[in-house]
C-alpha cells in the first residue's frame, strides 16, 4: 500500500494525534481494486461504488451501512367466496365476495381502501425474506347460512395483506375482511367494513326474502347494495403498472337476485347468478367470487392474490431458487427487473 503522507501534523495530546488535512484513502475503481495484491485489513476507497472497502483475506466488504437496495411491491390477498342459497322461505340470495386486500408500494398509485402509495421496502441483501400468496376462499352452498369463507393473506416481508371477506347467506352480514364480502338478503344489517387503506366495504341485502344480496367490496369502491328487484354489483378493483402493462385487480364479486345478476366488479370479480353458479374471481387478482339466488348452486370462489416484487437491475438479482413459490421468472422493464410470484409459501433472498 502507499506511504501516509499529510501536509503538516497540527499538535498531539498524549497519545492521540491531530492531522489539520483531512485523511484521503487511496481510491480504486472495482477492476483496478481487483489487480492489487492485497492482505487481510487492506483497506480503499471504490469509485465505482462510492463505497470504502476492506479486505478480509479473501473478499473485499464494505464498511459502514447494510448492502441494500429499495424494493417496489404490489402484494394482492386471496379474495372471500361468493354466498350460496339453500332452500328455505322465499328466495335465498348470497352476497358477492370481498376482494382481498391491496398494497401497493410502486411508483404513485394508490393502495386499497383510500391509501395512497405505500413507503417502498428497504432491502438487505443475501437475507432471506418471507413470501407467501394467499388463496381464494370456498363459495357458499346449500346449508345455511351458505356463507362462502374468507380469502387467506399474502405477504412479503412485514408487508401483510388481508384476506378478502366471504360473501354470505340469508340474514347474514357479509364478512370483514381485506375487503368486505356483500350481505344475503332478508336482513337490513349494516354493510361489513374492510380493512383500512386496503379495500372496501361490501353492499347491504334487500330486507325482502325476494331481494336482491349485496355486492362484495373492491379496492377502489364499496359493493353496491342489493334492492328489491336488482343484485348489487361487486366494488372496482386498482389497476397498476409494476408489471410495465396496467393490469386491474382486486374486484369485488356480484350479488344475485331473483331475476337479476350482479356484475363483477372491474379486475377480476365474478358476477352472481340466480340459475347458476357464480362465476369464480379471476385466479391471482384477489378478486371475489360471484353470489347465486338458486339452492341447487353455489357461490363461486374467490380469486387467489400475487406478489409482485421490483427493483433497480443494477442493486441486486434475486436469487435462483425461491424455496416453496411459484413464478413466471424475472423479467426486465427498461433499467428494472420484476417478478410475479403466483402461488405459494416459502423464502426469497438477494445479492
Amino acid at each position: 500500500m502507499s506511504t501516509l503522507e499529510t501536509n503538516s501534523i497540527g499538535k498531539y495530546s498524549g497519545n492521540n494525534v491531530s492531522v489539520d488535512d483531512s485523511l484521503n484513502l487511496k481510491s480504486y475503481s472495482t477492476s483496478a481494486r481487483n489487480g492489487l495484491t492485497s492482505v487481510a485489513g487492506d483497506t480503499i476507497y471504490n469509485s465505482d461504488d462510492n463505497k470504502v472497502q476492506v479486505y478480509n483475506g479473501s473478499s473485499w466488504d464494505d464498511l459502514g451501512g447494510l448492502d441494500g437496495f429499495i424494493i417496489s411491491s404490489l402484494v394482492i390477498a386471496g379474495a372471500g367466496g361468493g354466498g350460496g342459497a339453500y332452500s328455505g322461505t322465499g328466495i335465498v340470495a348470497g352476497g358477492g365476495g370481498g376482494a382481498g386486500g391491496y398494497r401497493n408500494s410502486y411508483a404513485s398509485e394508490n393502495s386499497g381502501g383510500g391509501g395512497s402509495t405505500e413507503p417502498k421496502f428497504f432491502a438487505a441483501k443475501s437475507t432471506n425474506y418471507a413470501v407467501s400468496v394467499g388463496s381464494g376462499g370456498s363459495g357458499g352452498h346449500s346449508a345455511y347460512p351458505a356463507s362462502g369463507s374468507n380469502g387467506e393473506d399474502s405477504y412479503f416481508a412485514n408487508i401483510v395483506s388481508i384476506g378478502g371477506g366471504a360473501g354470505t347467506g340469508y340474514q347474514q352480514q357479509g364478512n370483514r375482511g381485506g375487503s368486505a364480502g356483500g350481505n344475503g338478503n332478508g336482513t337490513g344489517a349494516t354493510a361489513a367494513s374492510g380493512t383500512y387503506l386496503q379495500g372496501f366495504a361490501g353492499g347491504t341485502g334487500h330486507g325482502s326474502n325476494y331481494g336482491g344480496s349485496g355486492g362484495g367490496g373492491g379496492a377502489s369502491a364499496v359493493g353496491t347494495n342489493g334492492s328489491a328487484g336488482a343484485a348489487g354489483n361487486g366494488g372496482n378493483g386498482l389497476s397498476s403498472s409494476i408489471t410495465s402493462s396496467s393490469v386491474t385487480r382486486a374486484g369485488g364479486g356480484g350479488g344475485a337476485e331473483d331475476a337479476d345478476d350482479g356484475t363483477g366488479g372491474t379486475g377480476g370479480g365474478g358476477d352472481g347468478h340466480n340459475g347458476s353458479n357464480g362465476d369464480a374471481g379471476t385466479v391471482n387478482t384477489g378478486s371475489g367470487g360471484g353470489g347465486t339466488a338458486h339452492s341447487s348452486y353455489g357461490g363461486g370462489n374467490g380469486g387467489s392474490g400475487v406478489v409482485i416484487l421490483r427493483w433497480a437491475t443494477a442493486d441486486a438479482t434475486i436469487g435462483a431458487t425461491r424455496t416453496g413459490l411459484t413464478d413466471g421468472g424475472v423479467q426486465t422493464s427498461g433499467s428494472d427487473s420484476y417478478i410475479v410470484i403466483t402461488a405459494g409459501t416459502g423464502t426469497v433472498t438477494f445479492s
